[in-house]
């Protein structure tokens, strides 16, 4: 097994992959900002394995430097072993002390695998990953370094009694609660601005451009329902929003688009808006009802994260996600 490095877009382009392995596009090399993208092969030349690596535009992470591993996929347990192996060599070597993965760069984009899978069927924009791909990085020597999660409620009239409570502090404050206009693209200025500032200190956090931001939203854009985006406003300002979007995996099943996903809750951190975050959720569950929903996933939740207190009232975890780091020592 043998691993080559690409530097660029045509290199990566130029080489060919097992037909089993999953698709690539090229461009993501570039417009992510990898440093380096690496492929494993047999003697038969196809790629049987790959990853990209970052170690300049990486989070920030206590006192480590950190060497991300992303866009990884293997077909095999021997081309995985080669490939980890390499990409740690190649991180070490530039300086890395900390290897995290699986992450696409940033926390923006696809990260973290899947290691606890449950019964429920994939949701729309879920990542996935096949079993083995875990394994894979735990026999390289990665351990959990952060765990997230995804939960279920089954019951969208089910109360949350702080509700009321909240409610009227979050009113006293002068807070109001819109759903968001009928084109969704004029509200990413102040969904940007507020995720900027409520995110800046999430756990691997990194700063986007809008324009990157604005492009992440566009794909989803018109499949969102403007109804289940929130946004709460103080004195006319954009102080909080909730982006939820219906669950067109089932559709693409067959069955029924009886579920909706809340992708994303963000509120600045004043302590005058502290409840805000339960009551768009119960907003956004009462619209749901409203709209004939009967279910509504919380979806890839931090384990540390106030949305944890904030789903518990509510659902049952449902699938269990995590991202894997390990020391790279000299």
């Amino acid at each position: 097994m043998r691993v080559i490095d690409c530097a660029t877009a045509s290199e990566i382009a130029s080489s060919s992959a097992a037909a089993t392995l999953p698709p690539f596009n090229s461009s993501d090399f570039e417009t992510q900002r990898a440093d380096l993208h690496l492929r494993a092969s047999s003697d038969s030349s196809e790629a049987a394995a790959r990853c990209s690596l970052w170690w300049n535009h990486v989070p920030a992470y206590a006192q480590h430097r950190i060497g991300v591993i992303g866009h990884y996929a293997a077909t095999s347990d021997e081309a995985a072993a080669a490939l980890l192996a390499a990409a740690q060599e190649r991180l070490r070597a530039a300086g890395c002390t900390l290897a995290i993965g699986p992450m696409n760069g940033n926390t923006w984009r696809s990260y973290r695998f899947i290691t606890e899978r449950g019964s429920e069927p994939m949701f729309f924009l879920e990542p996935a990953n096949p079993p083995e791909w875990p394994s894979q990085f735990e026999r390289a020597g990665f351990s959990s370094l952060a765990s997230y999660f995804s939960a279920l409620n089954k019951d969208l009239a089910r109360p949350d009694p702080r509700v009321s409570t909240f409610e009227k502090k979050i009113a006293e404050a002068g807070v109001v609660l819109r759903s968001a206009n009928a084109d969704l693209r004029r509200e990413l200025k102040n969904i940007y601005v507020v995720s900027q500032i409520s995110f800046q200190h999430n756990f691997l956090y990194t700063e986007i451009p809008e324009a990157e931001f604005i492009a992440m939203y566009d794909p989803v854009l018109p499949m969102a329902h403007p109804e289940l985006v929130l946004i709460a406003e103080q004195a006319g300002e954009c102080v909080g929003y909730l982006f939820a979007i219906p669950d067109f995996a089932l559709k693409a099943r067959g069955a029924d688009v009886d579920t909706f996903i809340v992708k994303t809750v963000s509120i600045l951190p004043h302590p005058d808006l502290r409840g805000l975050g339960t009551l768009l959720v119960a907003r956004a569950q009462q619209l749901g009802r409203e709209m004939g929903f009967r279910r509504c996933i919380h979806a890839l939740m931090f384990e540390n994260n106030v949305s944890l207190n904030i789903s518990r009232h509510y659902a049952t975890v449902m699938r269990k996600y995590t991202l894997y780091s390990k020391h790279l020592a000299k």
